[in-house]
């Protein structure tokens, strides 16, 4: 009997080692490849970068309100952000690897296009981050220093340039694209239109000669067989959503989203002021005018720094118009809007307005109206009827304001954090905050603080960004680089 046992015991290991060595062999296979197709990365970095529709946006921007809770987004109460952005750039970076790997230059390109995407996302929250030293855990660097804001745009704008000369529209093919289905003519455009949104952005340096914001925007913008940048709607940077793929809108089908979130009231009274259209598509008629649709009189919204229970009473009596029931009834709803065709037309009107280009400020104003407006589907001729109007007229005395006020209006649930740091920038749309309910006690804030993370692992390297940028410390009302004047 103890015989038997050990015949069974011995063939139950020799049966359970060769299983092992065959399945030690099959991870091994000489004939298999060990490399990912930079395809497969693509499209998971697209969706996760260029996603723009964010709740936390819309308040802080003034285009929606909570009447659930008293959110931080929306009562400027914010402290600390994380640095999750640079998970995405881990992948960005292995792409490029893939893309070298499979010897496709275009795929480099449009890892340096990211490269830039994400770092400018992470400066404008925090100011100084690390670049030069980030992504070095695999050779043992786990505390980066920081990079000066200053030094992180240089290195974008280097990395906009390297992509633009990189990129060939009549090389190898990509896959995994599902915002240009793969047309590199697109992506072009796209890199250069992007590089002039992030020279924009720092307007508030376009006086200092070693950087030259004024001069870099008008090469791109006079050069436009070296940099294409968009010419119509066709070249948003967007995905589209749809059922059949199960990638559908956020907002599909949350009923929530109808029943806690109403319009901000000073972006319906400016939308009502100017008759605009684009609200009828925007929002639902409030509990009040529910009967006629059409009618300007139907819309109103609740004030974004207004205590929780004041717009509470006002929902209660009627007030207050939700977001349009497409958004949450219709999957497809409408494209994710990462930058597109009508915010580069404002985008060039401000250029010309300051100067910057050789070019008619009131041409490109109307332009970016008009597709704002095309994007919605409004009628030519309700959009002539627009812009005749005096008050839409554009007038070189107030054309700052017109033109800040038409980008916000154009990028509605869009474009992610962009209205918010336009104002930061312009103070354009004024910001309501002197409802009673503001929680950060300076108005909008500057900033996000730097993340727990940071303090924990990398502290002496955060410790020395924040005292080189900021004397009063880490806080949210602190004034980095690229805002100052």
């Amino acid at each position: 009997m103890l015989i038997d046992k050990l015949k069974i015991l011995l063939l139950l290991f020799l049966f359970i080692n060769v299983s092992c060595n065959d399945h030690e062999e099959f991870q091994n296979d000489p004939n298999s490849t060990t490399e990912a197709n930079p395809g497969l990365l693509l499209t998971n970095i697209e969706v996760t970068a260029l996603n723009s529709i964010d709740l936390n946006a819309a308040m802080a921007s003034r285009y929606l309100v909570n009447v659930n809770l008293a959110e931080d987004a929306q009562y400027y109460g914010w402290d600390r952000a994380s640095f999750g952005f640079y998970n995405t750039l881990r992948q960005v970076k292995k792409m490029e690897e893939e893309a070298e790997n499979f010897n496709n230059i275009n795929f480099v390109a449009i890892a340096k296009f990211f490269k830039a995407f994400v770092y400018e996302q992470i400066t404008r929250q925090f100011g100084d981050i690390p670049l030069s030293d980030a992504l070095q855990a695999e050779q043992g660097n786990y505390t980066p220093v920081y990079d000066t804001q200053r030094q992180v745009y240089l290195s974008i704008f280097e990395l906009l340039e390297e992509a633009n000369d990189l990129i060939d529209i009549n090389g190898p093919a990509i896959n995994g694209d599902v915002v240009y289905n793969g047309d590199l003519q697109k992506w072009k455009k796209l890199f250069n239109s992007y590089h002039l949104r992030v020279l924009m952005s720092l307007s508030k340096k376009e006086n200092d000669p070693d950087i030259n914001i004024p001069g870099r925007f008008s090469d791109i913008f006079n050069n436009p067989a070296t940099y294409p940048i968009m010419e119509s709607l066709a070249d948003n940077a967007k995905y589209t959503f749809s059922e059949e793929t199960g990638n559908v809108y956020p907002f599909w089908q949350n009923a929530s989203i109808t029943t806690s979130y109403v319009l901000e009231e000073t972006f319906v009274e400016r939308l009502k002021e100017f008759n605009d259209p684009r609200l009828f598509e925007m929002a639902a008629p409030d509990s009040n005018n529910s009967d006629d649709p059409m009618s300007f009189d139907s819309y109103s919204g609740l004030l974004g720094s207004a205590p929780l229970g004041t717009n509470v009473s006002r929902l209660t009596n009627g007030e207050g118009s939700a977001l349009n029931s497409r958004y949450v009834d219709d999957p497809e709803a409408e494209p994710n809007l990462a930058l597109g065709y009508p915010e580069l037309n404002f985008i060039i009107a401000e250029a010309a307005y300051r100067n910057w280009i050789a070019a008619d400020a009131s041409s490109y104003y109307e332009e970016g109206i008009r597709a704002s407006m095309n994007y919605y589907g409004i009628a030519e001729d309700q959009i002539d009827n627009y812009l005749q109007q005096p008050i839409i007229s554009y007038q070189p005395a107030t054309g700052l304001e017109q033109i800040l006020k038409q980008k916000h209006t154009a990028m509605f649930l869009n474009s992610g954090w962009e209205p918010f740091y336009d104002n930061r920038r312009t103070g354009l749309p004024v910001f309501n905050v002197d409802g009673g309910g503001i929680i950060n006690d300076e108005g909008v804030p500057k900033r996000w603080m730097y993340p727990f993370s940071e303090i924990n692992q990398n502290q002496a390297n955060l410790e020395e960004a924040i005292q080189r940028q900021f004397p009063n410390g880490d806080n949210i009302n602190a004034e980095m680089w690229s805002i100052q004047e």
